[in-house]
């Protein structure tokens, strides 16, 4: 059993921790209780955590608690979603609880579990039962106890894992909506992968092993050994994408090198990815990848001259190599943030997802728009960076999702230079309807509550589709439904699309508006956009419709209603 462990040791147990929930952040995705295809909980929790790792990756601590402190520093700022924001506070108190040991022990574990729990508890406004707080809060209990009994770090730890697992499984009994849907609390879950992941570390048991990670070997033919005859893809192509958005799903783009190549390996981070593959149509791929990102450098050699070039004792010809290009692009990204100095009173940041909605927001006098929304969560570091170029003494942030507004509000101590008001906008209209009422020679509490109240008076309606089977809310659910919500609630399911439509707009948050805004998302076309703002114009006759084009993913339509 091990007893204590050192920096070194704790940072081999975050690296594999970051793995075990990365291997399993699909499993912890479904765990979403509501059908639609929003269940990101396993990603959120796994970016989060994997920033951390990289950071643990690249340096080396002389004690654990300094160890502790870089973890938290980097769950902060990689935090996704609420359950990501979650997770860096229990790091955060974690870190605070052992900041001065070398080393760490059992109750020195056991008191920076409770820390960690304390500082959770603490930063969450309305902590509700049969969640990640509860399964934490009663798994560091548990480690207290064990911590009495044995001073060991490993049976401490194995302990907490088995209390927090009884209080997963409770999760079900204790909230209704968990109850209803039949499943554990997923926050809880990614809680405890991550916590066995750093049992397995501690006990020598291998990581799980992670396609697509950016230390994957990429495979280098072997010229020498083969004859130009025996290449069967000509070309040896490598290139760097600079990522439109983070969080790309790169599963088509490999389907599709598959198809037409082999030697396939695909490395990433949130900013780009690098394709390493052999094929007969290197410009294809090249042009297939643009769809996902902005081209930055490519190396594309033959493999046949140059074996037969080999073959006849010839100097091969070959393109420079790109490790002193990446180095150089590596540097870049590590370059300090812009920081813009301040040059009026006002700046405004907003997140949404879609081009039609940034352009709405840029022209509403929005200074910086991260992408992002539901399943494409920034980080606190990504809102942070745009706070930062943000060129005003006082920058509001306007979350537009609820899942973003505590990632947001961790940048309020952490931007040192700007005062950060961070807005509590649930939904894209309220956003808009914020940026409306924002007025530039107001003064800050005046500002603040005329936003505040112009949101407040949004009723948001959205239409997307279910992405499982379900019985929720007294609705019989198939995967592929068209589903309406209001104000985050399920409205109503339909298998006909214009039928949900006239349901909706028969409800009273439409029939009572004065003005209703249809934003139509990216797989509606412009003519099916206008239908339906004709059929909602006919069922609420006392409003004025408008129509534009939002570009927004998962949400077929999202509707503001004033």
């Amino acid at each position: 059993m091990k007893h204590t462990i050192d920096a070194a040791a704790f940072q081999r147990m975050v690296i594999h921790a970051a793995a075990a929930i990365t291997a399993q952040k699909q499993h912890i995705n479904d765990l979403n209780v509501f059908p639609v295809p929003d269940g990101d909980t396993g990603t959120n929790m796994s970016l989060t955590i994997s920033a951390a790792a990289t950071e643990m990756k690249k340096n080396s601590y002389p004690t654990v608690g300094q160890a502790a402190q870089a973890t938290a520093s980097a769950l902060l700022r990689g935090a996704r979603g609420n359950s990501g924001v979650i997770l860096s506070l229990l790091f955060r108190g974690f870190a605070k609880g052992i900041k001065d040991r070398e080393t760490i022990d059992g109750r020195d574990l056991a008191i920076a579990l409770d820390f960690g729990v304390a500082a959770a508890y603490k930063a969450v406004m309305k902590p509700a039962e049969g969640t990640i707080l509860t399964v934490s809060r009663l798994a560091a209990a548990r480690a207290a106890g064990a911590a009495r009994e044995e001073n060991c770090l490993e049976s401490v730890l194995q302990a907490a894992i088995e209390e927090g697992q009884i209080a997963l499984d409770n999760t079900i009994n204790q909230n209704p909506v968990l109850k209803k849907a039949g499943v554990v609390d997923a926050g809880g879950k990614g809680f405890l992968v991550i916590l066995q992941g750093m049992l397995d570390e501690v006990r020598g048991l291998p990581a799980p092993e992670i396609q697509g990670e950016d230390d994957a070997p990429a495979e280098k033919a072997d010229f020498v050994a083969m004859a130009a005859e025996d290449i069967t893809f000509a070309f040896d192509t490598v290139f760097i994408v600079r990522k439109h958005q983070e969080n790309v799903n790169l599963e088509p783009f490999r389907k599709y090198l598959n198809s037409i190549g082999d030697s396939l390996v695909i490395g990433e981070d949130d900013e780009a990815f690098k394709v390493h593959v052999h094929t007969n149509i290197p410009g294809a791929a090249l042009t297939e990848a643009q769809k996902y990102g902005t081209l930055e450098l490519a190396k594309i050699e033959n493999m046949r001259t140059q074996a037969d070039d080999l073959a006849a004792g010839k100097h091969v010809q070959s393109t420079d190599d790109l490790d002193a290009v990446e180095a150089e692009l590596e540097k870049g990204c590590d370059a300090a943030p812009v920081k813009a100095a301040p040059e009026k009173k006002y700046g405004y940041v907003a997140v949404c997802a879609g081009q039609g909605l940034e352009s709405v927001f840029r022209d509403l006098g929005v200074d910086g728009v991260i992408s992002g929304g539901q399943t494409m969560n920034p980080s606190t570091d990504d809102i942070l960076r745009e706070i930062d170029r943000t060129p005003a003494e006082t920058v509001i942030v306007l979350p537009n999702n609820k899942n973003t507004i505590m990632a947001a509000e961790q940048c309020i101590r952490l931007c040192e230079d700007k005062k950060v008001i961070v807005l509590p906008t649930k939904t894209v209209p309220q956003g808009i309807a914020a940026m409306l009422a924002a007025d530039p020679d107001a003064g800050e509490e005046d500002l603040v509550s005329a936003m505040t109240e112009a949101f407040g008076r949004v009723r948001t309606a959205e239409i997307t589709y279910a992405a499982r089977d379900s019985d929720f809310g007294g609705f019989a659910i198939k995967q592929g439904d068209y589903l309406a919500l209001l104000e985050h609630h399920l409205f109503g399911t339909d298998q006909d699309l214009d039928a949900l439509l006239g349901q909706l707009a028969q409800a009273p948050e439409l029939q009572n508006a004065e003005f209703i805004s249809l934003f139509y998302g990216e797989d509606v076309t412009e003519e099916q956009a206008e239908a339906a703002a004709t059929l909602i114009t006919q069922a609420c006759p006392n409003a004025e419709v408008s129509v534009l084009p939002g570009g927004q993913p998962v949400y077929y339509y999202m509707i503001s209603a004033e």
